[in-house]
C-alpha cells in the first residue's frame, strides 16, 4: 500500500525555527493555506539564541506575546559593557532605556520556550499543517509556483535517518520560504550562494543554570582580554551564558567538554556543585549574506539568508524582521493586490539592512578576537579615549540601520527606520498605539494639519491595502487618536513633520512637512504597492 501524500498550498515553508514559525502565524492568520516541513522530529531542546532588541519585542506584541510582562522573557536595566584585562571601560552601550516605541533596547529569553508558545499559537490555525521529521528531497519551481518532494526520518544523535515505509510525498505551492538555516537545502536549490566577509572565530557558547542567580558588577559584560575574550551575558530567566574564544593552537571540540569548560567559569563563582551545565558547544562566528533574497515565487529568510556573529545580538532579530516586512508583501501578491515587484523591493530592502548589522557585528567582533597583547594594549588607548568623549554625549546607541531601497521614500532621512509608538486613547481604547489602533498602513497627520490631505487617487490606494487616514493630537482637540503623554507632538516638534506614513511591519514609509510634500513623497514610498 503507497504511503505516498499530495499537499496543495498557498505557501510551503521549509524550516521550522524562530523566523519559519513566525511566517506559519503571520500567514495563517491571513487565512492562507500553509505547510511547514521541518527535517527534525522534535523542536531543539537546548537555549540557542537569548536576546532580541525593542523592535521584536514590538512584534511579538503582535502575537499576543508582552516581553514586558512574560515568564519566558526578561531584562535587565542596565547598559552593556565592554572592559580590559585590567576591568578599564572600553565601550557604553545603551541596553537600559526604551526606544521611541515605547520598548526597551534589549530582552532575554528562553528559545525553546518561546517556540513553544509559537507552536501553541499554530495549532489554533486549522489552515496551518506543520510536518516535523521530513526531510525534502528535492525543490524546483514553475510559472505555477514551487514543488517540493520529502521523506519521513527518525533522528539519531545528529543524523536525519530515513524511516523505511515512513510517509513520502509532494508539496505544491504558489510561493515558497526557505527559513531552513545556515545550510539551507532550499537555497542551494536555487543556486544561490553567500557573499562571504571572510571573518571565521571559533568560541565556545556555554548556556548554564546556577542553583543561585550570580550577581556581577553589571548585568551584561564583554572582556576584552587578549589572554581569552569572553562573553558575560543573562541567558533568559533563571540562566546565563558565556561565551569563550578559541585561542589560536586550541581544539575547539575539545575545549567545549565540560571538563574543560569548568575550568573557565570558576573565576565567575561557577562550579559543578552550584550550577547546572545545559549546554557547551563549540560554535563558529561568521559573517555573510545572499546578494538576492528571491528566486522566482522562492524567498529565503534568517540564517538561509544571512550569518552574523552575534556581538550584537542581532542573528535572530534579523530573521523576524525579514518575516515580519515579508508577510504583508505576500499577503498583497496573493490577494491579486500588487504584483511581484513588491517582493523584489523586500529583498533589497532586508539585503542592505541586514548588512550593516552583519558587518557591525563583524567590526565588533575584529576589536573583541583580539589575542596579541601589544595590538590589545593599543585598541585599549584608543577606546579609552573614545569612551572619555562617549562619555559627554551619552551611552552607544546600536540601532542605526536603515532599509534598503525598497517601499519607501530613500531621500526622506525619517523614513527607512522603525516608527514612533506612543500611548493614545482610541474609540474608547487606551493603550499602545500598535494594540489600540492596528497594524495596518496608516497615515497619522498633526491636527493642526488636519486640511492637508492625499488626493482621491491616493486615498484609493491607501484604501485598497486596508489603510487608515487618522489625525492625532492632545485631549479635546477633536483629533481621532488622543496623544495620551505627548509622544507625537515631541516627534512632530522634533523632526519639523506634520504628516507620518507607517507600513503594517512599523517601518516609516514617508513622511512630510506639508501636504505638496505629502502627496510627492507618497507616490514615491507606495509606487509599487498596489498594482
Amino acid at each position: 500500500m503507497s504511503n505516498s501524500k499530495e499537499y496543495n498550498a498557498d505557501v510551503v515553508i521549509v524550516g521550522l525555527g524562530p523566523a519559519g514559525l513566525l511566517a506559519c502565524i503571520l500567514l495563517g492568520q491571513k487565512g492562507y493555506n500553509v505547510v511547514a516541513v521541518e527535517r527534525w522530529p522534535s523542536p531543539y531542546a537546548l537555549p540557542r539564541a537569548v536576546t532580541f532588541d525593542h523592535e521584536i519585542a514590538r512584534i511579538l506584541s503582535s502575537l499576543g506575546i508582552n516581553a514586558d510582562n512574560d515568564d519566558t522573557i526578561d531584562y535587565h536595566d542596565d547598559h552593556y559593557f565592554w572592559i580590559n584585562k585590567e576591568k578599564e571601560i572600553l565601550l557604553e552601550v545603551d541596553w537600559k532605556s526604551k526606544a521611541n516605541d515605547g520598548w526597551r533596547n534589549r530582552y532575554w529569553f528562553s528559545q525553546p520556550q518561546l517556540e513553544e508558545r509559537m507552536r501553541g499559537i499554530i495549532s489554533s490555525l486549522p489552515n496551518v499543517k506543520t510536518m516535523q521529521g521530513f526531510e525534502v528531497d528535492s525543490y524546483t519551481q514553475d510559472a505555477a509556483g514551487v514543488t517540493l518532494t520529502y521523506h519521513q526520518v527518525r533522528q539519531e544523535g545528529f543524523v536525519a535517518v530515513a524511516v523505511e515505509g515512513g510517509e513520502t510525498g509532494t508539496v505544491k505551492a504558489k510561493w515558497g520560504i526557505g527559513s531552513d538555516g545556515a545550510n539551507s537545502f532550499v537555497r542551494r536549490s536555487v543556486g544561490y550562494d553567500f557573499t562571504d566577509l571572510n571573518f571565521y572565530y571559533d568560541w565556545i557558547v556555554v548556556d548554564l543554570t546556577p542553583d543561585v542567580m550570580p550577581k556581577y558588577w553589571t548585568a551584561h559584560y564583554q572582556i576584552c582580554d587578549p589572554a581569552r575574550p569572553t562573553t558575560v551575558v543573562p541567558g533568559g530567566p533563571g540562566r546565563r551564558r558565556w561565551e569563550f574564544m578559541v585561542l589560536p593552537g586550541e581544539d575547539a571540540q575539545e575545549l567545549a567538554k565540560p571538563e574543560n569548560v569548568w575550568p573557565l567559569l570558576e573565576p565567575f563563582g561557577l562550579t559543578p556543585d552550584n550550577a547546572k551545565l545545559d549546554r557547551s558547544v563549540a560554535w563558529r562566528f561568521q559573517g555573510k549574506y545572499l546578494e538576492n533574497w528571491r528566486a522566482g515565487n522562492t524567498v529565503i529568510v534568517g540564517d538561509a539568508a544571512h550569518l552574523m556573529p552575534p556581538f550584537a545580538g542581532e542573528g535572530m532579530c534579523a530573521a523576524f524582521r525579514d518575516v515580519y516586512n515579508l508577510a504583508w508583501r505576500l499577503d498583497l501578491v496573493l490577494q491579486g493586490k500588487s504584483t511581484d515587484a513588491l517582493i523584489e523591493e523586500w529583498s533589497s530592502e532586508r539585503r542592505e539592512n541586514a548588512k550593516w548589522y552583519i558587518n557591525f557585528s563583524v567590526e565588533l567582533g575584529r576589536v573583541i578576537c583580539v589575542t596579541d597583547e601589544a595590538e590589545a594594549a593599543e585598541r585599549d588607548k584608543n577606546m579609552k579615549a573614545a569612551y572619555a568623549e562617549q562619555a559627554k554625549t551619552g551611552a552607544t546607541d546600536p540601532h542605526r540601520a536603515v532599509l534598503g531601497p525598497g517601499t519607501w521614500n530613500s531621500k526622506d532621512e525619517q523614513a527607512g527606520r522603525p516608527s514612533i509608538q506612543g500611548m493614545v486613547a482610541y474609540k474608547g481604547r487606551t493603550g499602545r498605539f500598535d494594540e489600540v489602533v492596528g497594524r495596518d498602513w496608516t497615515l497619522l497627520t498633526d491636527i493642526d494639519a488636519s486640511a492637508q490631505r492625499l488626493d482621491d487617487t491616493q486615498l484609493a490606494k491607501l484604501g485598497a491595502v486596508g489603510g487608515k487616514v487618522l489625525t492625532v493630537g492632545p485631549r479635546n482637540s477633536g483629533a481621532e487618536v488622543i496623544d495620551l503623554e505627548g509622544s507625537y507632538k515631541n516627534w512632530f516638534d522634533s523632526t519639523g513633520r506634520k504628516h507620518l506614513v507607517v507600513r503594517p511591519d512599523y517601518f516609516v514609509a514617508a513622511t512630510a512637512a506639508n501636504q505638496d510634500d505629502l502627496r510627492s513623497a507618497f507616490d514615491v514610498a507606495t509606487k509599487n504597492l498596489v498594482s
